[in-house]
């Protein structure tokens, strides 16, 4: 049935009654009363046909991306057309999905005759997989406002969500035109030569007279110089523990999801810098193995590979990881390992293999700062529960920190940031370490 009664129905037919009542009291109005049913019989009937008799008065139309970005902000396109003669007022109410939880994608329209709307809105999903979209509702009424008419548009369909591409985007843009440091990216400065010898050419003015080649000199008669360029094709791998630690959230998202659109986008800046960029996922076993590559479509290949990632309910296994990194990458990389080491005990438990790790690789090990702990440390205790609850939340902060004075102490570089940070921050130490000449 798309038959619905308004509000105006009910609020006209609770007048006409309280009329009819005051007729008890007052002959008139009864009289009053008996005219307006049927005056508003004859108009909910006129309201009724306005509506019915065109078949197709109306029609919508939903446009999106067919793919999402997590954490990301996704438009989401409706197109509205008004096929009747007169002026249509509407309710357009688009059946999102469910895990989104909104009440407010309900948008009032008036539409001219022949006229067309658009309503352009926003969704952020904070977890990768399917999402599945309903119909589109229209509730059309007349200028009279008695009665509604549903019109239903749009067939069911199931959108994937992805790690953060379109975050990614923004990357390759500003790559395109050198304004990186718009997103927070520095410009690192490189310490001493390149360190690739590419070829043999002529001096002109302004080379280095350090790169002066003497052999060369002597057998052309003529100022020759070596030229270099930066080092590259370097192996650069993302590797991302599963385990319970990157369960927490931060503004809706698990940190998993964090270190997931980080390695994605670490990937793309090492393969636009001439490296190649892997992938490596694992928790109580060594899941996940891209192949460092700079090939055309790898990128691709790690976003499939990131889309279906989730954390597992156990302690992550470093012991494999080490023996399945030994079995499969043979040549000196960067390991970017993206982990959550919430005190001193939980890293010294890995401390042993991040350390063999180190031996062979150059090792970053990239965690999370606890915002929460942090605004709640700087707040002012206000009896002696709270200091003592201060004094505890601050003993972990600088945990937290200690944890990188020991790591850096045994041969692992470390990085402590924000999740909301955690990008810009790993590829400015990316970029700093490929500039000391550290991978």
């Amino acid at each position: 049935m798309n038959l619905y009664l308004t509000r105006r129905f009910y609020l006209v037919n609770l007048l006409i009654i309280l009329v009819l009542v005051c007729g008890y009291i007052i002959p008139v109005f009864f009289v009053a009363g008996k005219l307006a049913i049927g005056a508003f019989v004859v108009l909910t009937a006129f309201d009724g046909w306005l509506l019915w008799k065109k078949k197709d008065g109306l029609s919508a139309e939903r446009t999106c991306a067919g793919r999402f970005s997590n954490g990301d902000e996704n438009p989401v396109h409706l197109v509205v057309k008004n096929s009747y003669p007169y002026h249509i007022q509407i309710e357009v109410i688009d059946e999102i999905p469910d895990i989104f939880q909104r009440r407010d994608i309900l948008f009032p329209l008036k539409i001219a005759p022949g006229g067309c709307r658009e309503i352009v809105y926003q969704l952020r999903p904070v977890k990768r997989g399917e999402y599945g979209f309903g119909q589109i509702r229209l509730f059309a009424s007349t200028y009279i406002g008695l009665v509604q008419r549903r019109f239903t548009y749009g067939q069911p369909v199931v959108i994937k969500v992805y790690p953060s591409y379109l975050m990614l985007h923004r990357y390759e843009l500003m790559a395109m035109s050198n304004n990186l440091t718009e997103l927070g990216i520095k410009q690192i400065r490189r310490i001493g030569h390149h360190t690739e010898f590419e070829h043999i050419k002529e001096y002109v003015k302004g080379d280095d007279y350090r790169v002066i080649n003497w052999k060369a000199t002597a057998r052309r008669n003529q100022l020759m110089v070596n030229s270099y360029q930066d080092e590259r094709s370097q192996q650069i791998y993302s590797v991302i523990d599963k385990g319970r630690v990157m369960q927490s959230a931060f503004n809706g998202m698990t940190l998993l999801d964090y270190a997931i659109n980080a390695a994605l986008v670490l990937s793309f800046v090492a393969i636009h810098k001439e490296d190649k960029a892997g992938l490596i996922t694992f928790s109580s076993d060594f899941e996940t193995f891209v192949p460092a590559s700079k090939q055309t479509g790898q990128m691709q290949v790690i976003l499939e590979s990131l889309y279906r990632q989730q954390t597992a309910f156990g302690e992550s296994d470093y012991s494999s990881l080490y023996v399945h990194l030994d079995k499969h990458v043979s040549k000196r990389s960067l390991l970017v390992i993206y982990t959550n080491f919430a005190n001193i005990i939980g890293m010294e438990r890995q401390l042993n293999y991040l350390q063999q790790l180190a031996r062979q690789h150059v090792v970053l090990a990239v965690f999370f700062e606890n915002t929460e702990l942090k605004a709640f440390a700087r707040r002012n205790p206000q009896n002696s529960e709270g200091y003592f609850r201060q004094v505890v939340a601050e003993k972990f902060i600088y945990e937290k920190q200690y944890v990188t004075t020991i790591l850096r102490h045994h041969g692992v570089y470390s990085l402590l940031t924000t999740p909301d940070q955690l990008s810009i921050h790993v590829i400015n130490r990316y970029l700093e370490m490929k500039a000391q000449h550290l991978l």
